[in-house]
């Protein structure tokens, strides 16, 4: 590991554009030859019943986490761009663990409003279970967020696109992943 080397961590409550920042960030790492490995913790946590020792599957995303990130450093040196949610410190040593390396915090924000807007036109009428239930908890997840101790970077997302976000995540930590 190099003096240089940590990753970037997208964090946030529902509909703050995690996602959407993580796809743009990616397309500046790849227009600046920067290497990165792409992880949004979602697909690595949603399976279905949990283990009984593991109600959350936070440990068996940890491993699915873990045993990805491995593949991907095998072709070489990397950043991890990471959209999740990190409530508590030991989320962060959890993901911090995973990769080995340090994480650089991003605390993206937005109003209720403009987070339940972006949801209802994330979620089909289909899915509205799943839309009622991101709804109900955006505003306690939000004010969750607000508590953790410290974050490298905030960036409230109401009047930017994702495109926008990305450019400043980007030009907050690439000059520092230059070699």
């Amino acid at each position: 590991m190099t003096s240089r080397e940590f990753g970037i961590f997208l964090n946030g409550s529902y509909g703050v554009g995690k996602s959407s920042t993580l796809d743009h960030l990616a397309d500046l790492f790849a227009e600046a030859e920067l290497p990165f490995s792409l992880f949004d913790v979602d697909w690595f946590h949603r399976s279905w019943p949990p283990a009984p020792t593991d109600p959350q599957n936070v440990l068996t995303e940890a491993d699915n986490i873990r045993a990805v990130w491995r593949n991907y450093r095998r072709t070489g040196p990397r950043t991890p761009i990471v959209a999740g949610v990190i409530t508590r410190a030991e989320d962060l040593e959890r993901y911090e663990q995973c990769f080995e390396i340090p994480l650089r915090v991003v605390h993206l924000t937005a109003s209720l409003e403009v987070a339940e807007h972006r949801l209802r036109g994330r979620y089909t009428p289909s899915q509205h279970r799943a839309l009622t239930w991101h709804l109900g908890d955006h505003e306690r997840l939000a004010r969750e967020l607000h508590r953790l101790p410290s974050y490298d970077l905030v960036v409230d997302t109401d009047h930017s696109t994702s495109a926008e976000v990305a450019a400043l995540v980007f030009d907050e930590f690439a000059p520092q992943l230059h070699g």
